[in-house]
């Protein structure tokens, strides 16, 4: 039997044919598979489904892969379900975007099959180590609790999409040392995908709104240190 059974995967795309190219693919490697061909049905599906992966195109009719990715965002038995999107656009715009919103990875269109399975692989590999780390991180009136992704400021909770969460955990892991863009960049999204620094600096503004002020500093042309 595949040690990949158990995971289960949603795979959005107005495009039929990729829908059924996906699904023979991931079935294949022991995958729970459902599709969904747009955005607000693939929202009703994972509510229910709860999947372990969304495999989501951005360019959809009706509702785009963008705000679908969001609205699964603020669903929060889907913490800790990773986002994969899949686009045929190559503008800068399109993946900032992505990445904005809690993206996980990333792929252009047309789709190797291979290739996508092994980023896939990669992720669920992420989730096992993920699931092996329970530690709680407190600092200060803060509590980082690694095992169920929550954050408790003076005891009231915080929430923060899954990238947001990642990201003040290895800060709040690692304090009073200046972490590079790059450097949080390899820890938080990985050697496999291509993020833009920019996507970096977004994340640490919207921790800082949601934790306050006096956590994270910034060191000019260097990069952001946590403050313990």
């Amino acid at each position: 039997m595949s040690s990949k059974v158990g995971y289960k995967v949603l795979v959005v795309d107005d495009e039929e044919d990729i829908l059924e190219l996906l699904k023979y693919n991931l079935k294949k490697e022991g995958y729970d598979v459902k599709t969904a061909s747009n955005g607000v049905k693939a929202v009703e599906i994972a509510k229910s489904f709860l999947p372990d992966l969304v495999i989501l195109d951005i360019m959809m009719p009706h509702q785009d892969g963008v705000e679908t990715g969001r609205q699964m965002r603020q669903i929060p038995e889907l913490n800790n379900t990773y986002i994969l999107f899949l686009t045929a656009r190559t503008e800068e715009y399109s993946e900032v975007a992505a990445f904005d919103i809690g993206a996980d990875d990333y792929l252009s269109k047309p789709i190797k099959p291979r290739a996508l399975m092994s980023r896939i692989s990669a992720l669920f590999r992420r989730k096992k180590e993920d699931k092996k780390d329970k530690s709680i991180i407190k600092i200060g009136d803060l509590s980082i609790n690694k095992s169920s992704y929550t954050v408790l400021k003076n005891d009231v909770p915080i929430t923060l999409p899954k990238k947001e969460f990642e990201l003040l955990y290895f800060l709040a892991g690692n304090p009073n040392k200046v972490h590079t863009r790059d450097e949080l960049l390899q820890n938080i999204w990985g050697s496999d995908v291509y993020v833009l620094a920019r996507t970096v600096d977004v994340h640490i503004r919207k921790v800082r709104e949601k934790i306050g002020e006096g956590y994270i500093s910034t060191l000019k042309g260097v990069g952001y240190k946590f403050e313990a």
